[in-house]
């Protein structure tokens, strides 16, 4: 990793992760592109994750390839705030992990 990215990330892993909301995201994968750390995939939304939207977000994401990013490696996440100001849609928020 880069001194740049070391420098603006604002805390340890495991702390802050990425939430994606499924209704705004279009799958465009700006996120997984300035991600520094590899959180992001952007793949075929989830059966599961399709089924609880409405009627009105199903065909958004038919019309966009029915892809969505997901956060498989949300613990490498350092909170640099990158994909939130990349992501078109303003589909991603930063929030602290709960303790499990």
């Amino acid at each position: 990793m880069s001194n740049a990215s070391t420098s603006a990330c604002k805390q340890a892993p495991g702390v802050i992760a990425p939430v994606i909301n499924l209704k705004r995201c279009e799958g465009k994968g700006d996120c997984a592109v300035v991600c520094p750390e590899h959180v992001f995939d952007i793949r075929r939304i989830d059966t599961a994750d399709y089924q609880q939207l409405g009627a009105l977000h199903k065909f958004k994401l038919r019309v966009h390839g029915m892809k969505v990013a997901y956060t498989p490696n949300t613990d490498a996440c350092r909170a640099c705030g990158l994909c939130v100001t990349a992501c078109p849609e303003r589909a991603i928020t930063l929030a602290r992990i709960e303790a499990r």
